[in-house]
Formats: structure tokens, sequence, C-alpha cells
């Protein structure tokens, strides 16, 4: 079978878990409807779950693969150390994989944004996974854009700002546990039918 046009569901054999960070694996600060990231390592506080659903994803066979745009950086809102130092603690805490960090503004037109599929991408390659038996999890419909660009399964974990509906995500979800569970199901009616 031939990859599609983007340049999805390429390569590797490898299956991964792409996760968005804030919204997903810590809660975030929200104000009018608008959804901040922790601005320093103090302010991070894990999403109930995320512990357990990462050790689960890890026992299942999966790449747990972070990525997060964190546009404040080019907004001169926030500093890249500041930014590195807690995708550090994440990768460190829940013994993730890696972390892709787009730190552009919509205005800069780059692939690596969300809802450019360019982190997914970028990581696939790198960790030779195929996108095709891959899942992606976030809370914003830019993250569902990007994981169905790069030809993943998609999950939206719905925290209530989710922005301007875009494209449907395969998956509604109000918890990280529900995540594992529908993930872990589908391993096991796949490997039912070996």
């Amino acid at each position: 079978m031939s990859a599609p046009e983007t340049g999805q569901g390429q390569t590797g054999q490898g299956r991964a878990v792409f996760l968005d960070r804030d919204g997903v694996l810590n809660r975030v600060f929200v104000r009018d409807n608008v959804s901040y990231p922790p601005a320093t390592l103090d302010e991070v506080e894990l999403m109930p779950g995320a512990i357990e659903m990462a050790v689960r994803l890890r026992e299942l066979g999966f790449y747990r693969l972070v990525v997060t745009n964190q546009p404040d950086v080019a907004r001169g809102r926030q500093q890249k150390e500041r930014v590195a130092e807690i995708n550090d603690y994440m990768v460190e805490r829940l013994r993730l994989d890696a972390v892709y960090t787009c730190y552009h503004d919509t205005s800069d037109g780059c692939d690596c944004r969300k809802p450019q599929p360019g982190l997914l991408l970028q990581a696939a390659r790198e960790w030779s996974v195929n996108l095709e038996r891959s899942f992606l999890v976030g809370d914003r419909y830019n993250d569902i854009e990007a994981g169905r660009q790069a030809g993943c399964i998609t999950f939206l974990f719905n925290q209530g700002y989710a922005g301007r509906p875009g494209v449907e995500p395969d998956y509604r979800v109000s918890s990280l546990a529900e995540v594992v569970n529908i993930i872990a199901g589908r391993i096991q009616k796949e490997e039912n039918k070996l």
C-alpha cells in the first residue's frame, strides 16, 4: 500500500501514542474560556491518571511521544528554558520517550505548529513509527486535525475549551483511563484476529 500524499502512514513498524502536553498530561489554567499552560515547574500539576496511563501504554508496547505547541515563547511571554524544564520534568516523571515542541506562533506559518502534522511526522521518522497504527490524544480540535493529517486514530480529551469545532475525533473521552481502555480494547481485538 502506498503512503498517502501528505506523508502519513509511512515507514516503521513501531506504534506510538502522541500526547498533547497541556490539558492532557498536566492541568491548565482557564480564564475567560481560554487555557494557559503552567508558567513554571512549580505550577505543574499532573492530570489524574497520567502516570497510570503512561505506564500502561508502555506495557502495551507504545512509544509515548509528546507533541506540544508553546507559542508563548514566540510571543515573548515565556522562555524556552522554562518550557524545556517542564518538558524534562514530564519525561522524567511519566517516563515518556520524547517531547517535540513547536515554539512558533500562528503567523510564523511553520509546519510544526498544530494543526499542521509536522511534529508527528518528525517523531514518526525518528522513532520508526507506523502512523496508521498509532494514536493521538489532544484537548483541542487543532490537535485532532494534526493527528488526522498524520493518519492517526484520534482522541479528543474533553476539557470544555476545545476551540472552534473542526475535524471530528475518532473518540471523545473524559478521562485518561478511557483512553487506555479503548486502546487496550483495540489491541485485544487485533490480537484475536491473528
